[in-house]
């Protein structure tokens, strides 16, 4: 079909900061996961779907399947929808005091 762009299971991007492999950044409403390291101001790829292990509030408490949202001032996910971003769900509980959480990314 001629209106075929990609699939869209990875995007472009140019970070203004320096990210790491496997880090998460947030462009706009999209959580994407860099696939490598990225230098500031040079273009790279992040994953835009996918279920990932990304660094969380380490005080929440996590059920399987709610909705997870992204603090970008901290750069974790929260369960804590007031001024963050919502950015998938969680593909498993977790209790507090952990710090990480599997999310499906965009869902």
């Amino acid at each position: 079909m001629k209106n075929y762009v990609q699939d869209g299971k990875t995007i472009s991007f140019t970070p203004t900061a320096a990210v790491a492999s496997g880090e998460a950044v947030l462009l706009g409403m999209l959580l994407v996961v860099a696939i490598a390291a990225i230098a500031a101001n040079t273009p790279g790829e992040g994953v835009a779907e996918g279920v990932f292990e990304l660094p969380k509030k380490s005080t929440d408490v996590v059920a399987l399947g709610v909705a997870l949202y992204w603090d970008d001032a901290e750069k974790e996910i929260t369960t804590t929808a007031t001024d963050n971003t919502l950015v998938g769900k969680a593909w498993a509980a977790v209790a507090n005091p952990s710090t990480s959480v599997w999310v499906k990314i965009n869902a």
